[in-house]
């Protein structure tokens, strides 16, 4: 019988709640500490109040090569390629500290997330396991999330060549129709 370590037990604990504040799911959580899924789920009603959310990670890397979510995972991976590149630090930590300059990036410009934490760790593992790569924008020479196995030889981001949609989201519709009826009522 192996006995466990107070002092592991404590950091995982601390890891936990880290990890939850950020919003990881269960899931991320079982993977990234020893702690049993039982106190997993504890910890986490104990943090946010309220019990995790249920369902399946995301598993698909079409979602990282999409316009936006493409822009802030390749915004994110950077960032982590980054940190791991010009410090000693890797692992959860090195995407804790990414995905927190991420989100200080975002808050500074006001410009709302689209990259969640569970997200961001997933798009890491999905690198780690050689799924998504990066290439080369031969416009801004940026480097953008693409899937390996294409071809990038005058690849082309998202930014450069942004699709005729881009921005017409349900705020932006909002916004407008707001202004629209104050128009109307004067």
């Amino acid at each position: 019988m192996s006995k466990k370590s107070l002092l592991t037990e404590m950091r995982d604990t601390q890891l936990a709640i880290e990890l939850i504040e950020l919003g990881a799911r269960p899931q991320v959580l079982e993977s990234e500490t020893t702690l049993s899924r039982e106190r997993l789920l504890k910890l986490y009603k104990e943090v946010k109040g309220v019990s995790p959310p249920k369902g399946m990670l995301p598993f698909s890397t079409d979602w990282f090569l999409t316009w936006l979510p493409n822009i802030h995972s390749s915004m994110f991976i950077n960032i982590h390629r980054y940190i791991t590149k010009n410090s000693d630090c890797s692992g959860i930590e090195a995407v804790l500290k990414s995905y927190r300059l991420y989100q200080e990036y975002l808050h500074t410009n006001q410009i709302e997330a689209v990259l969640s934490f569970t997200r961001a760790w997933t798009l890491n593992r999905f690198f780690e396991s050689r799924m998504l790569d990066t290439a080369t924008c031969c416009g801004c020479g940026g480097h953008f999330v693409v899937h390996p196995d294409d071809l990038h030889g005058k690849y082309v981001c998202g930014l450069c060549n942004m699709p005729a949609r881009a921005g017409k989201t349900r705020k932006a519709k909002a916004k407008a129709d707001a202004q629209a009826e104050l128009t109307a009522a004067a």
